[in-house]
């Protein structure tokens, strides 16, 4: 595979490796992002082939109460609060240039042809971003599940859309998603523009019977004739408004971190335990097998698709595995395959609903870990509620299951090794939210002083093996 490096005076340097920009390119990902994305939009969604089944989740933590609340639709802050905390983000407006901290070469490697970004789009999409009256009854927007006072999540195990239904999957934030390959835990949308729209029409999320139908709600407001209008020179479509919320989407980067800073010489920025927690995650702990942070994986993801045992714990895949190819025989879709992921046991099959390949069976993809402290819970159920939880569950070697991906396996930390790991994990989040940051590490230290239900020392010294029974 070949790789473009960007040259970039302006960025630092990733420690001691050459001087190069603060992102860089894989030319191969990034052409295949865009064949993708010229591919012809598909018809109207079909319905859903798989029986009904009931849109609660299944297991006891995708059941627990949301950590935070707001005061509007859902639990989210009001929009018009939303709005003034990103006004506080980002005080000058996003434009057409690259955001602080990313090479402006690979920015325009990144926005795709078909839609360029201007003031115009980012303005048209900001506004359907925080837009209510996309969904069928006017209560869900983009930003109920990515909130912005909520780490640009919803801060619940699983989403609530319309009428109070609940989804199977976490809500990931929608901060740095521009860098990812593919979007959606499974991979499931090649594109952010396709990510925006497909919600809009799942009937748990904002319940839109199709595109046509948003497209005419929206295109009936005056406001919305005039600045798509002004934004695409056309009349208001479905494929508009993801564009128009993809393009928004872009400017949500959020890089500037006390890592960072430790990076480009600042021995100051992070705690001695921070530095011996990096030592570990890129040495004994084994995070940057996956989670690689560099000049070109500025999040901290390989963008690939991992079966870590989180699904194993309360289903089979087998019997999971056969159900899925029978309803997709009926329909393989992407809509279909957005309701088998958000409204059925389907979604514990993660990355094989969409390629059917044995080897993606409880995949899912590689979460950044990019202002992993302020995005909890975690995985793709929500099923863990800090980062002790998820060091711990690696630490045990994760859930033994047939598919199991081959490189987790037990990794001997010691209980001071796993707090310097999480210590390090929290100086990844932006300068931009350093005291939520701050207030939601003492409360996950809390927490998991209580309880650490994912802990196994007995696992993760091989004292024990999977098939041994605790005594």
């Amino acid at each position: 595979m070949r790789r473009i490096f960007i040259e970039n005076p302006s960025a630092g340097r990733w420690h001691k490796g050459p001087r190069a920009s603060f992102v860089a390119v894989t030319l191969l990902m990034a052409t295949t992002a865009f064949a993708v994305a010229a591919q012809p939009d598909r018809a109207k969604p079909a319905p859903p082939p798989a029986p009904a089944q009931p849109a609660q989740p299944t297991s006891a933590a995708a059941q627990a109460p949301p950590i935070v609340l707001g005061n509007g639709p859902h639990g989210a802050m009001p929009s018009n609060e939303q709005l003034s905390r990103v006004a506080s983000l980002f005080p000058k407006e996003p434009d057409a240039n690259a955001p602080a901290g990313v090479n402006e070469a690979f920015w325009r490697v990144l926005v795709p042809t078909d839609n360029a970004i201007d003031a115009k789009r980012i303005a048209l999409g900001k506004k359907l971003y925080f837009d209510p009256r996309l969904s069928r009854d006017g209560t869900v927007s983009c930003a109920t599940c990515h909130d912005v006072s909520r780490g640009f999540t919803d801060r619940r195990p699983t989403s609530e859309g319309i009428d109070g239904k609940l989804g199977r999957r976490n809500a990931p934030t929608s901060m740095n998603a521009m860098f990812f390959t593919s979007l959606f835990l499974d991979g499931r949308a090649a594109t952010l523009e396709e990510q925006a729209r497909l919600p809009i029409v799942n009937p748990i999320e904002m319940g839109q019977p199709d595109g046509a139908a948003v497209a005419k709600a929206v295109g009936a407001i005056p406001e919305y004739q005039r600045d798509f209008a002004a934004a695409y020179g056309r009349p208001v479509s479905y494929e508009d408004i993801g564009r128009a919320i993809a393009t928004f989407e872009r400017t949500l980067v959020f890089l500037d971190s006390p890592f960072d800073r430790f990076s480009l010489g600042d021995a100051s920025a992070i705690s001695d335990d921070a530095k011996s927690g990096f030592a570990l995650y890129n040495g004994k702990a084994r995070c940057a097998t996956c989670h690689q942070l560099s000049s070109n994986s500025p999040i901290g993801t390989n963008n690939k698709f991992h079966n870590i045992g989180v699904s194993a714990r309360h289903q089979d895949f087998g019997k999971l595995a056969n159900r899925a190819l029978a309803s997709l025989e009926k329909s393989n879709t992407k809509e279909t395959m957005d309701q088998m992921a958000l409204e059925t046991d389907l979604s514990e099959l993660g990355r094989f609903v969409v390629t059917r390949n044995r080897s993606d069976i409880g995949g899912f993809k590689t979460s950044q870990v990019r202002n992993v402290g302020i995005t909890s819970p975690y995985m793709h159920d929500g099923s863990m509620q800090t980062l002790w939880d998820v060091v711990d569950h690696y630490n045990k070697g994760g859930e033994a299951n047939p598919y199991l991906d081959g490189g987790i396996e037990p990794l001997a930390l010691s209980e001071r090794e796993v707090d310097q790991l999480v210590a390090f994990l929290f100086t990844l989040t932006d300068k931009r939210f350093a005291e939520q940051n701050a207030s939601e590490m003492e409360r996950q230290r809390a927490v998991s002083r209580k309880n650490r239900p994912f802990r196994d020392d007995a696992l993760a010294n091989r004292k024990r093996l999977p098939f041994e029974p605790q005594k």
